[in-house]
């Protein structure tokens, strides 16, 4: 009924998408490759779920 009361989870996802992205690109000039590549993997957790929500939602 009030579903613009609802926050919009991939919003949040994105965001934390994004700034684990931009971690990583800042390990990655810092010759950091180990974070680099432990950042890029939770980014790509998060890629995943935020594709996982996408889909339940157009699959309801």
């Amino acid at each position: 009924m009030f579903s613009f009361f609802n926050k919009d989870p991939i919003k949040k996802l994105n965001k934390q998408y994004e700034a684990k992205l931009e971690q990583a690109m800042h390990a990655q000039r810092k010759g950091d490759i180990r974070s680099y590549s432990m950042l890029t993997a939770e980014a790509e957790k998060i890629n995943q779920q935020m594709i996982a929500i996408e889909q339940r939602q157009t699959d309801d």
